[in-house]
């Protein structure tokens, strides 16, 4: 019934107050990204959701779209920008995905959603990530977030569709608001986020 049901009507209300309440600072950040950024204030990128379809993700922009010479995107730690790093710190980037919890692809807790090139990469057991809803926060987030290798990031992910309950939702959600605060895991040793999943 929780997850039918509960969740999904906690998802829909929650981020409906949620925007509501930070309209007035996604307006602000816009506004100072598009100035830092010199360009769109937003990242839109698809990303697989539930049973692996594909939806649109919205972000806050935290990177320019600088290339090198051969035309390919330099790396990120030399694309994110200061006022970018601000943002991503204060995880204030997240903001606009309450809008795509608000349309029913996303939950407030569960995987977080990766790239579509991933897919073919999966074992069998990894693939069970996308037998629920993927979250703005879940338990790999709240247990090491960017710091995790994959792989541990993967065993969280698989724990939480295993046991997803409301109080281990609510446990996420607190323990996400102490990450905040806190500002860990941001990124990975070395990188300016994380480097990408190879099987």
């Amino acid at each position: 019934m929780y997850q039918s049901i509960l969740k999904p009507f906690f998802d829909f209300f929650g981020a409906l107050v949620l925007i509501l309440i930070t309209a007035p600072v996604m307006v602000v950040v816009a506004i100072i990204l598009a100035f830092s950024n010199g360009g769109s204030p937003f990242f839109l990128q698809k990303r697989p959701g539930k049973k692996e379809r594909i939806f649109t993700i919205v972000k806050f922009k935290t990177m320019n779209d600088r290339t090198n010479s051969e035309g390919k995107p330099l790396p990120d730690s030399e694309r994110i920008t200061k006022m970018g790093k601000f943002i991503r710190s204060t995880s204030l980037d997240e903001l606009p995905q309450l809008l795509n919890v608000l349309k029913g692809d996303m939950s407030f807790v569960g995987p977080r959603p990766l790239l579509p090139e991933y897919l073919p990469l999966y074992n069998e057991v990894q693939r069970k990530r996308h037998n629920v809803k993927p979250g703005i926060t879940g338990w790999a987030q709240v247990n090491g977030r960017n710091a995790l290798s994959w792989e541990q990031k993967f065993e969280y992910d698989i724990w939480y569709v295993a046991h997803q309950s409301f109080w281990v939702d609510v446990k996420i959600l607190f323990k996400t608001i102490e990450k905040v605060f806190k500002k860990d895991g941001i990124a990975q040793a070395g990188q300016a986020t994380a480097e990408p999943f190879k099987k």
